[in-house]
């Protein structure tokens, strides 16, 4: 699938799942069947943990359709790295969104500020350097702290030595940024 075709196809089952019209798409026995015997997932989603943006349901998408990498504040580490480079690599998925999202907890945590315990602290760590781009700028710093942290994963993504970088250099793959209103079921491309 082309990558252009690849978004059309997220945007369509957003359009459908927004209008209470979704077709739950491969969903059968049968697509159970003819995934078991391997994948090749159109589009990979970074995205928020959070239980209220499940990808394959805000997308209308079924089974083996998205390679879905999901962390609190849909921060990306060395392991999601890897897991974006083998979806690429050997599943020949060309289409990565990294989907933030409204109300996002780890991102209110960060803006709030104070102890954060545990390993908790490597996720405010993660999405600091987005608030603080977004302190300046007007509107609501939440969301505006979401959208920046999209906007740094994507530049993470982007610029990851050797494998990521070169293959968008040469236009094999595409990494978007995009934004989910959780209270209207929108994806935004940002």
């Amino acid at each position: 699938m082309k990558i252009d075709d690849a978004m059309q196809k997220l945007i369509e089952g957003n359009k459908r799942f927004t209008a209470s019209g979704p077709i739950h798409p491969n969903q059968t026995t049968d697509r159970r069947a003819e995934v078991s015997k391997g994948q090749k997932p159109f589009a990979i989603i970074v995205g928020c943990s959070d239980s209220r943006i499940p990808p394959e349901i805000i997308f209308d998408q079924g089974l083996g359709d998205l390679f879905v990498i999901r962390v609190a504040g849909n921060i990306v580490d060395d392991v999601a790295l890897g897991s974006i480079e083998y979806a690429v690599g050997h599943l020949g998925t060309e289409l990565v969104v990294v989907l933030g999202h409204g109300k996002c907890g780890a991102v209110s945590a960060t803006v709030q500020g104070g102890e954060a315990h545990g390993h908790i602290g490597c996720i405010v760590n993660a999405i600091a350097p987005a608030v603080e781009k977004a302190k300046n700028q007007s509107g609501d710093l939440i969301d505006n702290a979401i959208k920046a942290n999209v906007e740094l994963v994507v530049n993470r993504i982007s610029n990851s030595k050797p494998i990521l970088s070169e293959l968008i250099e040469n236009k094999k793959i595409k990494i978007a940024g995009a934004y989910y209103n959780i209270e209207t079921g929108i994806v935004e491309i940002i």
